[in-house]
């Protein structure tokens, strides 16, 4: 047994032996960039460790092998030749599975910040769009129709990106391929074809237009129907409506993200709506009817006498439609017993007499409150 297999797998990419596929996933990103012999050139020491961790990636990316190796150790790949039957990758084969390079994109080029533009070689890019409505809005339901500026199909040449009389021909730049090969620091990727578009052909006589590619800028209109109920932050999709797709290919779709106003009167809570309505004293001690806000209008709410500050009085059926049908949440309306600032001298007097009227009688709450607090009273 030589002496990288005797390390632990564990231990060489710094992860627990609970460790997700992720996370032991990302500990060897991070390992691999650092001891990769094209970043450490002519250090043997890094190109070994480089080794020893793509080997230890190989045991536990595998189901199979890391199972094994829970329960027998390195001998549980004793005999096992490196190049099948059970053994162990290429180490330069993994970094590659791992990064995606030699392959078009993938991981590797997401990871550094390339990649394929948003579908360049094939579908439009999606688009997204922020919308801002009322909440009556979103309560009842509207149709809205907004201008976006996006990539259309050139009215040119229909999307095709032929001029009159064009005929294919391959690409001197890819020879066909419909990629080239740039460099990256010490790696090198493949990306899409900048004088194709990666198609690998090309019209001998592009669209004056758009220049052979297919698409323009253009401004659009579109309408959209936004159901009763919705909620802040929910996303809709209007499907092709994103960017063209280059010569032709499906284009990509449009997301529009609801946002809804704050509201004067209303806050909301999923399907419920909250509101706090001013009651005055004399109503609130005495009992009385108050009219209350709802989206549909105006509504009567039986106040009992005694009503106390802050009160919440439910309304079944006057909040927001759940948007999958089937009903309303529920209006909550909170109460704020008025008291006056300002008393005319016979208004004090009355108050006075009231005052002296009730001596020392308490009332249930703060009888209720004066036993919980008794002892800080003495």
């Amino acid at each position: 047994m030589s002496a990288r297999q005797a390390k632990d797998p564990y231990e060489l990419l710094g992860v627990s032996r609970s460790a997700s596929a992720e996370e032991i996933k990302i500990s060897y990103r991070k390992l691999a960039m650092q001891y990769h012999p094209d970043r450490n050139p002519g250090d043997a020491q890094a190109e070994e460790h480089f080794k020893e961790i793509s080997h230890a990636y190989d045991i536990l990316i595998d189901t199979d092998k890391r199972a094994a190796f829970d329960r027998f150790g390195h001998a549980a790949f004793q005999g096992a030749g490196r190049a099948g039957g059970g053994g162990f990758h290429d180490p330069f084969d993994l970094f590659r599975e791992v990064f995606g390079t030699g392959g078009g994109g993938g991981v590797f080029e997401h990871f550094f910040g390339g990649g394929m533009g948003g579908g360049e070689t094939g579908r439009g890019a999606d688009l997204r769009y922020d919308l801002e409505i009322k909440l009556e809005e979103a309560a009842r339901g509207v149709e809205k129709e907004i201008e976006i500026r996006r990539t259309g199909r050139c009215s040119g040449c229909g999307g095709s990106g032929a001029g009159a009389g064009a005929k294919l021909h391959t690409c001197p730049t890819c020879r066909g391929r419909g990629q080239v090969v740039a460099s990256r620091g010490f790696f090198q990727v493949a990306q899409p074809c900048p004088r194709c578009r990666g198609a690998g052909e090309m019209f001998d006589h592009p669209c004056k237009v758009c220049r052979g590619e297919g698409r323009s800028e253009t401004t659009t209109r579109i309408k959209l129907k936004i159901p009763a109920g919705i909620d802040d932050g929910s996303r809709l999709r209007s499907s092709g409506n994103g960017e063209a797709g280059v010569r032709g290919a499906p284009g990509g779709d449009l997301y529009v993200i609801i946002h809804i106003r704050e509201h004067a009167v209303f806050s909301r809570e999923d399907d419920d709506l909250f509101c706090e309505i001013p009651v005055p004293f004399v109503t609130a001690a005495l009992g009385g009817e108050i009219r209350v806000p709802t989206l549909d209008g105006k509504a009567s709410v039986k106040i009992p006498a005694g009503t106390q500050s802050g009160t919440v009085f439910k309304m079944r059926g006057k909040g927001m439609p759940h948007l999958r049908g089937g009903g309303h949440g529920q209006l909550l309306v909170r109460v704020a017993v008025e008291v006056p600032t300002k008393l005319s001298a016979e208004q004090r007097k009355k108050l006075e007499e009231f005052a002296e009227s009730c001596g020392d009688q308490n009332t249930p709450i703060t009888k209720s409150f004066l036993e919980r607090a008794k002892e800080f009273f003495t």
